[in-house]
């Protein structure tokens, strides 16, 4: 695979906490589309690409029928077939995972079960010390009560979604312009915004000036009377000037970041979008030794913005700093939370040959597994127009060189 509820859904949305403190970021189209229904109920948090609803489509209905839900198509004669088919799919996906953390709750603490391949999944914390105290209490009643306590700490991790800001081309209808709401990356938004998943919208590619103002326009992204938001904005970003550029555009329209993720141009396993000569150290050791400051100024013009707004100003909301591309050990994690006192960190590669946790099918796992330094190179395909790595031999890449050979560019 290449790269309408009947409650509102303010009421319905669920922001996810991050137990754990690592990630799975985006990979291309369709290799985590539905890697929160593989590992959400363990904590772990992932981002769904928006950039394909016809695909989002198709794994819906797969999805419904592992889950014994009755399927409606969302077809192109539909008002606004993007956004709903979007928004259909990520109400599936929160229906989904929620189940599968009460059956997690409900199941028996012994060797094999889902409860206890939860809890030995925990990182070192107090929720592991927590359950290694239970396994070694011998009094029965004791035991019992300390378990009951285990199963309402367990939460799913976030669903979380990616939209490359750029990604915007407008659309058509019977030769005529729709409005710029129906714009790709605009629709997509409207999707996950009309939805009953309480996540992070991780915005990526750079900034999108329609769109950011469009966010202002759907309350979950804003603060309610106790200073709560019903859905998070993620940034990816290459630099602290980018972070501090981007965040105030948003904070003056009342919109606070939730988590400024950093990502590595250089090592990224997608898009190569290296800095001028400057490695992902200096980058963050600009945000170790600025992000107080980048929070304080942040939050004075998001105050000040909800202020003029007649809206109650939260207090100073948390800021995530994260890093993510070109991890692969603990030693490297380490090193980001330690040192650079990194909040989190983002895993993509290494999970690509992890079947439990993506989408990808086996002959193109082997072939993953099996690359050399000659099976990849930079292409100048994509339209960003920015180099990505690409593997040679992808069903994708081979098929393209087809086409060339069967003088068929452009075609089928």
């Amino acid at each position: 695979m290449n790269n309408a509820e009947s409650i509102t859904p303010a009421a319905a949305c669920e922001t996810a906490p991050r137990p754990h403190s690592f990630h799975i970021p985006v990979m291309g189209t369709g290799f985590t589309i539905d890697t929160p229904v593989r590992v959400a109920r363990y904590g772990i948090s992932s981002v769904i690409s928006l950039v394909d609803d016809a695909l989002i489509e198709q794994i819906r209905k797969v999805h419904c029928q592992r889950a014994g839900e009755s399927y409606e198509p969302i077809t192109d004669s539909d008002d606004d077939p993007r956004a709903n088919r979007i928004t259909a799919y990520l109400n599936l996906v929160g229906r989904i995972v929620r189940q599968q953390v009460q059956a997690i709750q409900a199941s028996p603490f012994e060797a094999g079960s889902e409860i206890t391949r939860y809890y030995e999944l925990l990182p070192d914390s107090s929720l592991k010390q927590a359950y290694a105290a239970m396994l070694a209490c011998d009094d029965e009643a004791d035991k019992a009560r300390m378990q009951d306590e285990l199963r309402t700490q367990i939460v799913a991790g976030s669903i979380d979604v990616n939209i490359m800001t750029k990604l915007d081309r407008d659309r058509y209808r019977d030769g005529e312009m729709l409005p710029a709401e129906y714009a790709d990356a605009m629709s997509a938004l409207r999707g996950f915004a009309n939805s009953t998943v309480g996540g992070g919208i991780v915005l990526s590619a750079g900034m999108n000036r329609r769109l950011y103002n469009y966010l202002s326009e759907f309350p979950d992204f804003l603060p309610d009377a106790n200073g709560r938001l019903g859905k998070s904005i993620i940034l990816k970003v290459s630099d602290y000037r980018s972070a501090m550029i981007q965040g105030r555009f948003l904070a003056k329209r009342g919109l606070w970041i939730s988590e400024y993720r950093i990502e590595s141009g250089l090592n990224c396993g997608g898009h190569a979008f290296a800095t001028k000569g400057v490695l992902l150290g200096p980058i963050l050791e600009e945000f170790k030794d600025g992000g107080e400051k980048l929070a304080t100024n942040l939050h004075k013009t998001y105050a000040a913005a909800l202020t003029k707004a007649g809206r109650d100003v939260p207090a100073p909301a948390e800021m995530r700093i994260t890093v993510q591309c070109g991890l692969s050990t603990a030693a490297e994690d380490k090193l980001m939370r330690d040192y650079y006192g990194a909040d989190g960190t983002g895993w993509g590669t290494p999970f690509l040959l992890v079947p439990d946790a993506v989408c990808v099918e086996p002959d193109t796992l082997a072939k993953l597994a099996a690359a050399g330094d000659d099976d990849v190179s930079l292409s100048e395909g994509s339209p960003l127009g920015v180099p990505f790595w690409l593997l040679n031999t992808c069903e994708s890449e081979e098929g393209r060189r087809r086409r060339i050979a069967d003088g068929a560019l452009g075609g089928d």
